[in-house]
C-alpha cells in the first residue's frame, strides 16, 4: 500500500508544463528478457523481414515494428509540435468518484479525450501520418471500430495533406453516425465493412450478406486496398508494436506527473481491445517492474463480447479475417471470430498485442472481462461524480477500478487504501445511441 502521503496531501489535479512532455517514446521490448515472438510470414513460416513489412507499412513504421533493442526512440520535432496542441493531458484525482463508490482508495485518471477525436488515438495517428508524408506517400488506408482511430487518422491525414480511406466495422458505422461524419469532415472516405470494394469483402458477403463486420474483416479490406493502390500504405491503430510505442507518451507523462508529487501508484488499470492505450499507459511502469525498481498490480479490463485474454488461446494467428497479413503470436479468439454487435466498440478485435500477450503469459498482468450493461452502469456513476462522460471502451477500465477500489471501504480511521491510476482513454459524446439504450432499459 502507498504510505508516502496522507489523504490531504494527494493533489486534486497534476499538470505538466509543455517542457515536461516526454521527447522520446519508450520501447518496452528493450527491457523484456523474454521478447514477444516475431511476426511470421504465413507463406514461408519464417519471421517477417523489413522488406516484407514495408510492402504494407511505412518504412519507419516497419523499422519501429522490428526494433527490440532501442529503449528510447526520439519523437520528431514536427510530431512534438502537433502533440503540444493537446498535450500534456491532465492527471486528475477522482475524489468525488471515490466518495460515490465509498472507498478509501485514492483514484487518479489520465484523461486522453481532450481533442476532437475524443480519444488517445491521436498520439499514434499523428506519428504514422507524419512518416507517410515524409516518405512521399499520397494515400493511407485503415480500419476503425468505434471510430476513434478513424477520426484521429482523418484529422492527421488532413494536417499532413494525405488522402484517407477508412473501412469502418459495419455495425459501428450504423451505430455511430456522428463519428463517420467527423471523418468525412476532415476529408476521410468512410466505407462500411465488409464492402463490395475488395475481394476480401466480396468473399465474406457472399458467405453471409448480413455479416455485421469486425476489425479483422476491416483490416483485410484496408490492407488489400493499400497493396493494390499506388503510393498507398496501410496504418493500424492498435495491436502493433509501433502503435504501443507511440502511445507510451500516455504512461510517460503519467510517470513524470506522479513522481513530481511523490506519489507511487499501487494499481494500474486500462481497458483492453487490441492493446494500444493499455500498453502505452502501462509500459513505463512495466519497465520499472521488469528492471526490479518497483512493483505494481496491473489490470487489463476487456469486453465479454471479445475476451481474448481471459478466454482466448495464446498461439500464432492471423491478424485479419481475410488472412492477408502476417501471423502474430498473441491471445486470440480466432481470426474468423465475429463478435456480437454490441457497444464495446474498439474492444472487439479478436486478438491482443503480442507485447501484452507475452506480459500476460508471464503472469505480470491480471485480466477481467465485463458485460456491457455493467460497463454503462459504471460509466454513469463516474459521469455523475466527475462530470465527464466516458466512452464505452473506457468504461471497462472504470468497472475494473470500482471492483478493485471497493475492496477497501471508506473509513474515518483507515485512510491507507491503495493509489489506483487508470487511463480514461476517451469520451462518450458520440456514443449517445448506446447511452440512450442503457437509459431506456433497452441495452
Amino acid at each position: 500500500m502507498n504510505k508516502m502521503k496522507t489523504t490531504n496531501e494527494f493533489p486534486d489535479k497534476i499538470y505538466l508544463t509543455a517542457d515536461e512532455i516526454p521527447k522520446a517514446w519508450y520501447n518496452l521490448r528493450a527491457d523484456m528478457d523474454k521478447k514477444p515472438a516475431p511476426l511470421i510470414n504465413p507463406a514461408t513460416g519464417d519471421p517477417v523481414t523489413l522488406e516484407e513489412l514495408t510492402c504494407i507499412f511505412t518504412e519507419e513504421g516497419a523499422k519501429q515494428e522490428l526494433d527490440e533493442t532501442t529503449k528510447f526512440i526520439p519523437i520528431p520535432e514536427e510530431i512534438q509540435n502537433q502533440y503540444r496542441k493537446f498535450r500534456p493531458a491532465p492527471l486528475v484525482r477522482a475524489a468525488d468518484f471515490e466518495k460515490a463508490i465509498g472507498t478509501s482508495a485514492k483514484i487518479y485518471y489520465k484523461f486522453e479525450g481532450n481533442n476532437t477525436s475524443g480519444s488517445h488515438k491521436l498520439n499514434s495517428a499523428i506519428a504514422q501520418a507524419y512518416y507517410a508524408k515524409k516518405e512521399g506517400l499520397t494515400h493511407l488506408t485503415t480500419e476503425t471500430g468505434a471510430g476513434q482511430w478513424g477520426t484521429a487518422l482523418a484529422m492527421s491525414c488532413e494536417k499532413m495533406g494525405l488522402d484517407l480511406t477508412v473501412y469502418m466495422v459495419k455495425c459501428s458505422y450504423e451505430q455511430k453516425p456522428f463519428r463517420r461524419e467527423i471523418m468525412k469532415t476532415f476529408g476521410g472516405r468512410v466505407v462500411p465493412s465488409p464492402s463490395m470494394e475488395t475481394e476480401a469483402g466480396k468473399k465474406i458477403l457472399s458467405e453471409n450478406p448480413d455479416n455485421p463486420g469486425s476489425l479483422g474483416v476491416a483490416i483485410s479490406e484496408a490492407v488489400e486496398t493499400a497493396v493494390t493502390t499506388p503510393s498507398t500504405k496501410y496504418v493500424l491503430g492498435s495491436v502493433l508494436n509501433q502503435v504501443l510505442l507511440h502511445q507510451t507518451i500516455i504512461g510517460l507523462e503519467t510517470q513524470v506527473a506522479m513522481k513530481k508529487y511523490g506519489i507511487k501508484p499501487d494499481v494500474i488499470v486500462g481497458c483492453a481491445g487490441g492493446g494500444s492505450n493499455l500498453g502505452g499507459f502501462m509500459a513505463p511502469f512495466l519497465g520499472e517492474q521488469l528492471r526490479g525498481e518497483e512493483h505494481y498490480k496491473f489490470i487489463a479490463a476487456e469486453s465479454a463480447s471479445c475476451p481474448s485474454l481471459t478466454k482466448g488461446e495464446f498461439k500464432y494467428d492471423y491478424c485479419d479475417t481475410g488472412r492477408v497479413t502476417p501471423m502474430a503470436k498473441m491471445y486470440t479468439m480466432g481470426y474468423d471470430y465475429i463478435p456480437p454487435s454490441n457497444h464495446a466498440g474498439g474492444l472487439r478485435y479478436h486478438g491482443m498485442s503480442p507485447i501484452l500477450s507475452e506480459i500476460y503469459h508471464q503472469g505480470l498482468m491480471e485480466a477481467y472481462a465485463y458485460e456491457q450493461h455493467d460497463v454503462f452502469e459504471a460509466n454513469t456513476i463516474f459521469a455523475r461524480a466527475e462530470g465527464i462522460l466516458p466512452a464505452p471502451e473506457s468504461g471497462h477500465a472504470i468497472k475494473a477500478v470500482i471492483d478493485e477500489a471497493t475492496k477497501f471501504p471508506a473509513s474515518k480511521t483507515d485512510t491507507t487504501g491503495p493509489v489506483i491510476v487508470f487511463c480514461l482513454s476517451g469520451t462518450g459524446f458520440f456514443d449517445m445511441v448506446a447511452y440512450g439504450k442503457y437509459n431506456n432499459g433497452e441495452l
